[in-house]
């Protein structure tokens, strides 16, 4: 074994969806690493940037789980954000620098959720170049930090809603429901600027990612105090199943022939009351197989699958001599 693969495979093999409340100051990557440490897992990854300055909700994937990763990536999110007038930052939120002020005489909130409103719906934002998005395979806040400006292209978001909770002092708390994609400073950014005294994110709180809400999350020093005190019994029971990040779609259940094809990456005609489209998998035991897509000829085809169930199975039914030496391979 390579000492690359041997680095790979360190660490617990931990299944399982966490939700994360992340603090300040930490990037996601950061609070990832913090939390797969506490599980000693061996594979995670997390489901979509929230800046340095944002807290809240980071669902966190955690080995097959990391399959649906992509799904909650592509999630509606739900934010609760701070929005403060009369200045523009160079990076959109309160760690830029002051770029330029302006007067805010006279704006109130009458004003401001007014102008919220022109952003409901579908629009188009320019992403901002303090983003994590790539240009010729170089994240952009990497460029922004040489004082370097590339072109971006607009990209279309959905506002589905952008609710004003309380104005004061030139701060506006806002509450926000909005399609992936969707970069609040540029939201903050653009309301400031038809407001004609500009604006940036002065506090950002993720509050709702996919079927996930914050009130469900627990940050790091609560998880610490949970491992010191049960250690990974205690963590693992934290863990959410893989199965409940695709709540939004049908779910359809196979006979064993057929779950058997599917997992081994065939296509099977079932009975299935929805026309087309994703769905979730499960065996005739209900055990949660992957995500499948129904055809238009009827047939269902394997997209995402786990492949843990079909290689248990293949486990149990060895002959006891072959479980023997498959344990004690390599022990000489």
């Amino acid at each position: 074994m390579s000492s690359r693969q041997g680095r790979r495979r360190r660490g617990r093999e931990v299944n399982g969806i966490l939700l994360l409340d992340k603090p300040v100051g930490y990037s996601s990557n950061q609070a990832l690493q913090s939390a797969k440490r506490l599980f000693n897992a061996n594979k995670a990854g997390h489901t979509g940037n929230l800046d340095m300055l944002a807290t809240g909700l980071l669902p966190l994937c955690f080995g097959h789980a990391t399959k649906v990763c992509q799904f909650l990536l592509d999630a509606d999110k739900h934010y609760l954000s701070e929005f403060t007038f009369g200045r523009r930052t160079s990076t959109g939120d309160a760690e830029g620098e002051t770029i330029s002020e302006r007067p805010t005489v006279g704006l109130d909130a009458a004003h401001v959720s007014a102008a919220m409103r022109r952003f409901l719906g579908v629009i188009e934002q320019v992403p901002p170049m303090h983003s994590a998005l790539k240009k010729n395979g170089q994240p952009l806040y990497k460029l922004a930090r040489q004082g370097l400006e590339v072109e971006r292209s607009k990209r279309q978001v959905r506002i589905d809603n952008f609710t004003l909770e309380h104005f004061s002092d030139q701060q506006a708390t806002v509450d926000i429901s909005c399609s992936k994609g969707t970069y609040v400073r540029t939201l903050a950014e653009d309301v400031g600027e038809s407001l004609g005294c500009g604006a940036f994110v002065s506090a950002l709180r993720r509050t709702g990612a996919g079927p996930y809400q914050i009130g469900e999350a627990l940050d790091l020093e609560t998880l610490g105090k949970i491992s010191q005190q049960g250690g990974f019994e205690a963590l693992d029971a934290l863990l959410l199943p893989i199965d409940s990040a695709l709540k939004h779609l049908p779910e359809l259940h196979l006979t064993a022939a057929s779950a058997s094809c599917i997992e081994q990456g065939q296509a099977v005609t079932v009975n299935a009351a929805q026309a087309f489209g994703n769905v979730r998998l499960y065996d005739s035991r209900g055990d949660f197989v992957g995500v499948g897509e129904i055809l238009a000829d009827g047939r269902v085809e394997p997209r995402r699958l786990l492949r843990t169930h079909a290689t248990e199975r293949q486990r149990e039914s060895a002959p006891e001599e072959h479980k023997f030496l498959v344990a004690h391979q390599g022990r000489g």
